[in-house]
């Protein structure tokens, strides 16, 4: 298979595989096809052998699971197209990822792989706080800290406020300020369900590019209907799975098929609000990637919701209905007819307007990769069921994973928070000591200055004794005793030498 026919017009429309590396775009207004058609590009390339990634933020995309049924609308559609005879209900290798492991195998990554850049557009910080924290980035790399959750990163933070000063003189000014309205985003983050996509077994992204046994392509369906709440968290994800595809994986060219075609439903999220810097990065991974083997889709309502560097990039194009009715409207189709090439048999602004349910307006690459003339068509219906799945048929999916028992338990390994509180205890236990130390050399003081006052009070007492005047008594006394010592000499004289001495 070397194309995928996925729409009839006047005649089959059909899409390139080795132009798919040229990326393409789903537009148009809600409930005007465009989730039927990623199912139909999503079936065609599984069965191309093709592996596919996809957000379903409505949760109405497990269901390529279950083979379809063939209902009276559905059989007046294939009529219509002239499919009746080889049309075949079937169903697609499914694999069902979920952020909060809930309704999928749990997709973790680390603080350290989604990296400064990312992350301080995933917080909202400004210039001066992502560069608080580039610094923290930096000094955990030099140091050997691993960041793989979040209170490794909080830790760090309180690391380096607590060392602002030693640290500020080998990676410039750190203000404390910055470093607490980080500290703040995190928590924000943290109740968003940041402290469960932060952490390990990180995702392998060559999990996303297998083939079943029959050699179709995987369906990778990332539940977001919860993470689409969160819509920075939901963009972020994305654009992180897009540049970890970017850095990891090997220049291969242009191939026959691509290795990977990545669908980034609500494309206009990625680039709210965003900086000019942010966007630039984007648009470089968007334009390098394909060397790398991976197409992107962006679907979203209008083309005017992406930038228009980005745009310029996306070779492969369906345009559903558009709705104008203010001037601002009529002037949005206006600029989506104009980034077609144009069909002298076709008003397209006008047939913009006027499209039904399912119909689109194609414009694909050709084998030259040139985009063909803008041509009205139908898309195919899916082969899946439209019934959505119950919760017990999604935990079947699961629990049939290749990766489940790969990524259900999380782990937490020695990183920068278990490092950074021995140093805090180590520092602890030192300052302890010294404090101990410092007591000891003070009671041995103070024992030493209360002994050498002792010591002068006794000779106080003593040479006090010496000074004071013999009472009368002692002063008797000391005649009576001097007279008996005089006595007992003359006696001892007298013994000694036989006779006494005349006076």
């Amino acid at each position: 298979m070397t194309q995928l026919t996925i729409a009839k017009g006047t005649n089959p429309v059909a899409l390139q595989l080795n132009m798919l590396n040229r990326h393409g775009l789903i537009a148009g207004a809600t409930g005007t096809g465009k989730t039927v058609t990623l199912k139909v590009l999503a079936e065609q390339l599984s069965q191309a052998g093709v592996p596919v990634f996809l957000a379903d933020v409505k949760g109405d995309l497990a269901n390529l699971a279950r083979e379809g049924e063939v209902t009276e609308k559905l059989a007046e559609r294939l009529t219509k197209l002239g499919l009746t005879d080889t049309y075949e209900p079937k169903a697609f290798p499914v694999r069902l990822w979920d952020v909060f492991g809930e309704a999928g195998v749990p997709v973790r990554t680390t603080i350290s792989e989604m990296g400064p850049t990312l992350l301080g557009r995933l917080l909202n910080l400004n210039e001066t706080q992502t560069g608080i924290l580039n610094i923290a980035f930096k000094v955990a790399d030099d140091r050997g800290w691993l960041l793989i959750d979040l209170k490794d990163l909080q830790a760090l933070l309180r690391e380096i406020a607590e060392q602002a000063s030693q640290y500020s003189q080998d990676y410039g000014h750190i203000a404390k300020a910055s470093v607490a309205a980080i500290q703040r985003s995190l928590l924000v983050l943290e109740e968003e369900g940041g402290d469960i996509f932060f952490g390990e077994p990180a995702l392998d992204l060559l999990d996303f590019m297998q083939r079943d046994r029959d050699g179709q392509g995987a369906i990778n369906i990332l539940n977001a209907t919860k993470l689409f709440h969160s819509p920075s968290l939901y963009a972020t994800f994305l654009l992180w799975l897009l540049a970890e595809l970017f850095e990891n994986l090997p220049e291969v060219g242009d191939l026959d098929k691509p290795k990977l075609v990545f669908f980034f439903d609500e494309a206009h999220l990625l680039f709210k609000d965003a900086p000019k810097v942010f966007v630039d990065k984007v648009e470089q991974i968007v334009r390098l990637i394909r060397s790398k083997g991976v197409g992107i889709f962006f679907i979203t309502q209008n083309p005017l919701d992406l930038p228009e560097m980005i745009l310029a990039q996306l070779g492969n194009r369906i345009q559903h209905a558009l709705r104008a009715y203010t001037p601002k409207e009529l002037k949005a189709v206006k600029t989506a007819a104009e980034t077609f090439r144009q069909n002298p048999d076709l008003d397209v602004a006008t047939a913009i307007t006027e499209l039904a349910v399912g119909e689109a307006l194609v414009s694909f690459l050709n084998e030259q990769a040139q985009p063909s003339m803008v041509e009205r068509a139908y898309i195919y219906p899916p082969q899946s069921s439209f019934t959505p799945l119950t919760a017990l048929d999604v935990q079947g999916l699961v629990n049939a994973s290749p990766f489940t028992d790969k990524y259900a338990e999380s782990l937490d390994r020695e990183s920068a928070y278990e490092l950074l509180e021995q140093k805090v205890a180590q520092a602890s236990a030192e300052k302890a000591a010294q404090e101990e130390a410092k007591a000891a050399e003070k009671a041995a003081k103070a024992l030493e200055k209360e002994q050498e006052r002792a010591r002068k009070e006794a000779d106080k007492v003593a040479r006090a004794a010496a000074r004071r005047p013999k009472s009368a008594v002692e002063k008797a006394a000391d005649s009576f005793i001097n007279s008996a010592v005089r006595a007992v000499g003359r006696e001892l004289v007298r013994g000694i030498f036989g006779s006494l001495r005349k006076r």
